[in-house]
């Protein structure tokens, strides 16, 4: 059986509300489970929240966000993507000062940063997409 040239994707438009932050996280672990991908699904979950919630607060207007979920045989990436071409603060920078530790706000792309493979944001026709790769996580390594 051979198997396609390209990985299965999921792209779905979420309302550009916070209710759309337990949609995504929802759609990324039915994905990966679908598949019995080996990219950590707790983590997926986390840094999409993150992503979703930042595009919903960062961006301004009701048109709505999309979210892209590929999964490749070396992990997982996800996308969400904004009608706002503006970059988002300091995704692929590591930022001199640590956040607020008393601020509710400010730690979402460090979580981003840190938990990835690798992350970052590109211009798209509409605005911009704002990614982050997840590895795949050995067999051996993951709970049974």
């Amino acid at each position: 059986m051979h198997e396609s040239l390209t990985s299965p994707s999921w792209r779905v438009a979420l309302p550009h509300t916070t209710a759309a932050v337990p949609v995504a996280r929802a759609l990324v672990r039915t994905a990966l489970a679908e598949r019995r991908h080996a990219a950590d699904s707790d983590t997926a979950e986390l840094l999409t929240a993150e992503l979703v919630a930042n595009a919903v607060e960062h961006t301004s207007g009701n048109t709505p966000i999309e979210l892209v979920v590929e999964l490749l045989p070396t992990g997982c990436q996800v996308e969400v993507h904004d009608g706002d071409p503006a970059p988002p603060g300091d995704l692929t920078r590591p930022t001199l000062d640590p956040p607020d530790p008393w601020q509710e706000h400010g730690r979402g792309l460090l979580l981003i940063r840190a938990l990835s493979s690798s992350c970052g944001h590109r211009l798209t026709g509409t605005g911009k997409a704002v990614w982050f790769r997840l590895s795949a996580v050995p067999r051996q390594r993951r709970p049974a």
